[in-house]
């Protein structure tokens, strides 16, 4: 695909794969910093349809331009994720931001198991967001209460899992993949998943790889993109 300074100011998609520990907003300004250093343009709208936390990796739907108009309808669309879910531990963020403060045993834990309770994670379900997260709760962002040590009551949300799946065994981990609505946090489901099996479980790692039909094969590295859009070899 190629790039032209007209279509950028009017408006266009671009498909990002975020690396690993960068946060969507450092993935939306290194974009934005490459398009007004090539362009000289003092400024330009670019912005993202749909966070993902810095410990995961993967697709970016990133607007320019009128583009940007589009964000809210993009967000709702379906998104598919795959990752690993560790089984027989808890940590407070659900994730591997955290320590891991207490432990479990998964030696009853089997295949069969697992894909029995799966179906409760599957359809509509009620669903209570990660303690350690960015929605907000009188004001606050919920992990300032949490980093402080202060207890916040959470309301469950209505999310709907259209797929789940375990792709590998390798207990304790699971290797799956899942296709979900907007607003399902996967760190959630895999402490939910591990607390069902009476273990523990928290998610590992994370890749986003569909948002709607975009595909992260077909995104770009933004560490490669200001060299790229330079040359305008895309």
């Amino acid at each position: 695909m190629k790039y032209t300074e007209e279509a950028i100011k009017q408006g266009q998609i671009l498909l990002v794969d975020k690396p690993l520990e960068w946060s969507s907003f450092q993935a939306v300004n290194k974009i934005k910093w490459a398009i007004k250093k090539a362009y000289r343009l003092k400024k330009i709208k670019v912005g993202h349809a749909g966070t993902l936390d810095p410990l995961a990796t993967g697709l970016l739907v990133i607007c320019t331009g009128k583009f940007t108009k589009k964000i809210p309808e993009l967000q709702g669309l379906i998104k598919e994720y795959t990752g690993t879910i560790t089984l027989g531990a808890t940590r407070p963020s659900y994730d591997m931001e955290t320590e891991i403060d207490a432990e479990f045993p998964t030696d009853h834990i089997s295949p069969e198991l697992i894909e029995e309770t799966l179906n409760q994670f599957r359809g509509e379900i009620d669903q209570y967001p990660p303690v350690f997260s960015a929605l907000k709760k009188d004001g606050k962002r919920l992990y300032e209460f949490a980093r402080k040590g202060e207890d916040v009551a959470i309301e469950p949300r209505k999310v709907e899992v259209h797929e789940f799946e375990i792709t590998k065994y390798n207990l304790p981990q699971l290797e799956f993949r899942i296709v979900c609505s907007k607003g399902t946090y996967i760190r959630s489901l895999a402490h939910d998943l591990g607390k069902a099996l009476n273990s523990g479980g928290y998610l590992s790692a994370l890749r986003r790889t569909k948002i709607g039909d975009f595909n992260v094969d077909n995104a770009i590295n933004p560490l490669g993109f200001p060299e790229m859009l330079e040359s305008q070899d895309l």
